[in-house]
């Protein structure tokens, strides 16, 4: 426990130092909104090296192969803050994860939420609002959105898969937007949360990308279905990862 214990704190160092290294450029980015899409290449450049540096890999398998020059809302489950670095890697093009509002006080998140990406505090009709505007107006722009839909990492371990929010599912069939559901099924096992608790250790995190769901067919009336969709599907690939392991 000592040894992951340690290895939680040489991950946050590494974030620190490579976060702080490539500081002066990401704020020049963060400055102009036309600079953001070289924003969003650093900090996949930045995630990666950082992750690189204490031991941790990203595997993705696709269900079909994903052209990255169109527009989709991502929707990982998500247990373990390296979900976060791993969507950075995932996704080739433009993007902007939507998030809850504490990360714009964050000392690496912070410069992210106040510029690229959109903060939402769910508890208030207003701060959802705006955040759906924003969301819109990037999707619309041809920025992809990557939004947990669980809303936030459970308090459960090992972690279980809990209910999704609507709105990733409003802004798909709204907008007309596939969905692109990503399957998180070991990261917790390399570090749960933010590995506070039970530590860190080195290791390949996989990750299950499934084929887009297209939207373009359904209306307001489908966003139900659509989220108990992407959630079957997710636990479907979840379940099998866990039943595969256990025959092992």
């Amino acid at each position: 426990m000592i040894l992951k214990k340690v290895h939680t704190y040489l991950y946050v160092m590494s974030v620190a130092f490579i976060y702080f290294l490539l500081w002066p450029l990401f704020y020049y980015f963060s400055r102009n909104p036309s600079r953001y899409k070289n924003m969003s290449r650093l900090r996949r450049i930045g995630v990666f090296i950082s992750s690189l540096l204490v031991g941790f890999f990203y595997r993705f398998e696709y269900e079909q192969l994903i052209d990255w020059n169109k527009t989709y809302i991502i929707c990982p489950n998500h247990t373990s803050n390296l979900d976060i670095s791993a969507m950075c890697i995932l996704v080739k093009g433009n993007c902007s994860f939507m998030g809850k509002e504490e990360l714009k006080e964050g000392l690496v998140t912070g410069l992210f939420f106040r510029s690229v990406d959109i903060p939402v505090n769910r508890e208030s009709k207003m701060s959802s609002f705006r955040a759906f505007k924003k969301a819109s107006e990037k999707l619309q722009e041809g920025t992809s959105l990557i939004i947990f839909p669980e809303g936030k990492i459970a308090d459960d371990y090992p972690p279980a898969l809990h209910q999704f929010k609507n709105g990733p599912f409003k802004l798909a069939i709204e907008f007309k937007i596939p969905i692109i559901p990503v399957s998180s099924t070991n990261a917790w096992k390399m570090l749960w949360d933010d590995g506070a608790k039970y530590g860190a250790k080195p290791g390949v995190c996989e990750y299950f990308v499934h084929k887009p769901i297209e939207t373009a067919h359904l209306t307001s009336a489908d966003v139900d279905a659509l989220r108990d969709e992407v959630y079957n599907i997710i636990e479907q690939k979840i379940n099998g990862y866990v039943a595969a392991e256990f025959n092992q």
